[in-house]
């Protein structure tokens, strides 16, 4: 039995439909993260475990036990908002014990607690400070603190990080991780950051207009995902997005993207979508292809006039001829890598802007000519129509 099942739930504001049929279980000490764009419903379904909303269909169990229509109070859930939600006028101290006073719990455990979690979110010095003499970081953790010292069944946290700079948001998440794997509570986290997601997450929720449109472990999400928005939503750079025509075979059909071919078997080739893009029973199809996937095999060195006076891109070493070739759109130098723009023309994709990722001392500009080349095997296929992917389960 799952610790926590959300069973059919859906939840609508008048003619509004926020969560549309969903469904998951947590297990006992998972971390499992909602992620999507705003507007998703990922923090109405947090707020529905909560018990600050209540479905308009659907059941909730925890522990066993159905909470549908127990009230926030009964639930044991603790709570970790965007803004703190810390009370002004309290201390630190005050703040991380006002949860266990209003339970009645003894004063001597209530001491024993909030020392414990002072000591384990690195908090002790703050004890007898105001939220108003905190930094933004030490506030998160005093949020987080008070959620902890309730020893709660289950951890809601709505993007707790987002009001941090870049700098301390990478701190806490790792503290976040630390933090998971020492207490081992069940938590479910919200937040529209995919290296959030990706990194804090046992699984995903990958979530789009009100219903789920994956869910999986990061590495399952992120190499094989079920439709073209979650390979969109998930990848920094994000997922080059091209379209190619499948031709029948008789194993099923060949797609060709540049020089590069890719068979899809029988099955696949069923799930495409009928409509044709010319004769012979072709059809077109959307081909996903990850930047990261994508090597730079050589440049075309032009003298001051534009004339080519040396060409080293006209093959990729083991494999003939490059998979594409272009020219130079836009270089962004990260420092570590560069992301390159390369605007290519192929009569298997026409006219196309593609990402690809080059070392850091890559020395093209804007106008060079440059080659790419991939492995078919990192090429993700969706059906135009539907935007589901052809190959994943």
């Amino acid at each position: 039995m799952s610790f926590l099942a959300l069973r059919d739930i859906r939840k609508t504001f008048g003619d509004v439909v926020a969560i549309d049929t969903f469904d998951l279980d947590v297990e006992r000490g998972e971390f499992v993260v909602l992620v999507g764009p705003s507007g998703c419903g990922k923090t109405t379904v947090l707020r529905i475990v909560a018990g600050l909303e209540s479905p308009t269909s659907g059941t909730l169990e925890l522990a066993g036990a159905d909470i549908t229509a127990l009230s926030p109070r009964e639930r044991d859930v603790a709570m970790v908002f965007q803004n703190y939600a810390l009370y002004p006028h309290m201390t630190v101290r005050k703040n991380l014990a006002f949860g266990l006073r209003m339970r009645r719990v003894a004063r001597d455990e209530i001491d024993r607690r909030v020392a414990e979690v002072a000591r384990t979110l690195a908090i002790e010095g703050l004890l007898d400070r105001y939220p108003s003499q905190l930094s933004g970081g030490q506030r998160q953790r005093v949020a987080l603190g008070r959620a902890i010292v309730r020893e709660p069944k289950l951890f809601l946290m709505d993007e707790p990080l987002s009001n941090l700079d870049a700098e301390l948001r990478v701190a806490t998440r790792a503290e976040l991780i630390r933090l998971h794997e020492r207490l081992g509570v069940t938590t479910l986290y919200v937040t529209h950051d995919q290296v959030e997601a990706m990194t804090l997450g046992d699984r995903l929720v990958v979530l789009n207009a009100g219903r789920v449109e994956q869910i999986g472990t990061p590495a399952e999400v992120y190499g094989r995902p079920r439709s073209l928005f979650v390979a969109r939503f998930l990848g920094s750079p994000p997922i080059n997005v091209l379209e190619a025509t499948a031709s029948p075979d008789a194993g099923g059909c060949t797609v060709a993207v540049g020089e590069r071919r890719a068979t899809l078997g029988e099955a696949a080739a069923a799930r495409l979508s009928r409509g044709t893009a010319g004769g012979d029973g072709e059809r077109r199809v959307t081909v996903g292809l990850r930047p990261e996937s994508i090597r730079i095999v050589g440049d075309i060195v032009r003298d001051i006039d534009g004339d080519i006076v040396a060409d080293g891109a006209a093959t990729a070493p083991g494999n003939g001829a490059a998979a594409l070739r272009g020219t130079v759109d836009l270089v962004e130098n990260l420092g570590k890598e560069t992301i390159i723009f390369v605007r290519c023309s192929h009569p298997t994709i026409g006219e196309a802007i593609i990402e690809a990722i080059g070392p850091a001392d890559f020395a093209g500009v804007k106008g060079a000519g440059v080659a790419l080349d991939f492995d078919a095997e990192h090429l993700h296929f969706f059906d135009p129509a539907s935007g589901l992917s052809l190959t994943s389960p």
